[in-house]
């Protein structure tokens, strides 16, 4: 127990060195936030203890190196003036004020050797971050309405609707904001309008067409990207997505049959076991030894394997509706087996394993009928339908 306990206490000690000594790395090598960050989570308990005194001096000179830097690099970036670097002003008035939020919880922090409290230079920078704001958001608002004029490319549009996402996030429903991302997310997408050709000789049945063409089962999730199996006229698509079936192969209705004869050693009751001269062999207490009896038993089985197979062979091809190239093109095939076992026998079931027996009283069932077979095979067809468009990327 004491062997624990002393195990116990060194592995403390050589966490909280290690602790302090890769705080101290983050302060010297210049990574304030990293050593402010962990002096914080040190401190939010137990402050007052003698083991965290020294991460009350990481903490306060921590804070004013990067207070002094974020200033500094402020205050460079104002006296440039270029309207590009009002984000990065921005997000550091919104550091420098977090920072603080973050420390004032712990205060005060008295320093027991010193013999005085941690100082803190706060600031107020509220005025500072709405100026900056109100003059990013102008920059952002005005760029974005440029750019939409502008631009030629879906990637610019697709830029654009992040700008101004990230304008409606700091400044709420900023003049006309909602509509403009709304603008730009439309002319950024790429619309795919999606046709099924069948060159075989089999009908494909219409649920099945249904069920592919029903982009909404598929669960995509793609912000750029949008398939229309049912073309709208007010919408300049930019590719076609082709699903083409050039072969379905539907096998002739089959029964396989297969004839066993099986035998096996099973009990049968008991019977008293006898000696060599028929004799009751008789246990410690002068009682007769019961043993089992044992048959042999035999059966012959007759097994009815029902068969029917589909196979559904094709491919997905994209070409560009404005080069009138063709992008890719991909495989796409499946298959569906229809079977159905069923048995009888004759003679002594007991003489059948269980793999055997669950076949028996079971009857011939109908055929699929070959609609029902091609359909059947459309969940497999519509997971690699759906692997395909979701591994796909328009360049």
């Amino acid at each position: 127990m004491k062997r624990l306990l002393l195990l116990l206490l060194v592995t403390a000690f050589i966490t909280s060195c290690g602790g302090k000594k890769k705080t101290l790395t983050a302060l010297n090598t210049g990574n304030y936030d990293q050593a402010i960050n962990n002096s914080i989570g040190k401190l939010r308990t137990n402050k007052d203890k003698k083991g965290k005194q020294e991460y009350i001096l990481i903490l306060e000179e921590a804070f004013a190196k990067v207070v002094a830097r974020d200033i500094s690099a402020i205050s460079f970036l104002e006296k440039e003036g270029n309207p590009a670097n009002l984000e990065r002003i921005y997000n550091s008035y919104i550091a420098l004020k977090n920072r603080q939020q973050r420390i004032k919880p712990l205060l005060p922090l008295y320093h027991v050797e010193q013999g005085r409290n941690a100082n803190f230079s706060f600031d107020n920078y509220d005025q500072r971050i709405l100026d900056t704001k109100d003059k990013l958001s102008t920059y952002l608002y005005n760029n974005a309405k440029s750019l939409l004029t502008n631009a030629k490319r879906k990637n610019d549009y697709r830029t654009v609707y992040d700008d101004l996402k990230y304008l409606n996030k700091i400044n709420p429903n900023y003049k006309n904001t909602n509509d403009l991302i709304e603008e730009a997310h439309y002319k950024g997408t790429d619309f795919v309008k999606v046709a099924m050709k069948n060159n075989t000789n089999v009908i494909i049945p219409k649920r099945l067409e249904a069920d592919l063409l029903n982009f909404s089962t598929y669960g995509l999730n793609d912000l750029w990207t949008v398939y229309h199996n049912e073309p709208q006229r007010s919408i300049k698509y930019d590719y076609l997505m082709e699903v083409s079936f050039r072969e379905i192969n539907i096998s002739p209705e089959q029964i396989r049959e297969r004839q066993l004869e099986k035998e096996k050693l099973v009990k049968d009751g008991w019977e008293y076991l006898l000696d060599e001269n028929d004799d009751f062999v008789l246990d410690e207490d002068g009682k007769k030894i019961k043993i089992d009896k044992m048959v042999t038993v035999r059966c012959e089985y007759y097994e009815f394997i029902q068969f029917k197979e589909a196979q559904v062979v094709g491919n997905v091809q994209y070409k560009n509706l404005n080069t009138r190239q063709l992008l890719d093109a991909f495989p796409l095939s499946s298959s569906y087996v229809f079977e159905h076992v069923y048995a009888n026998y004759n003679g002594d079931k007991r003489a059948l394993d269980d793999d055997l027996i669950r076949y028996l009283g079971l009857q011939a069932v109908q055929f699929p009928t070959n609609e029902q077979m091609v359909y059947d095979s459309g969940q497999d067809l519509k997971n690699k339908l759906k692997n395909i468009i979701t591994r796909y990327r328009f360049k």
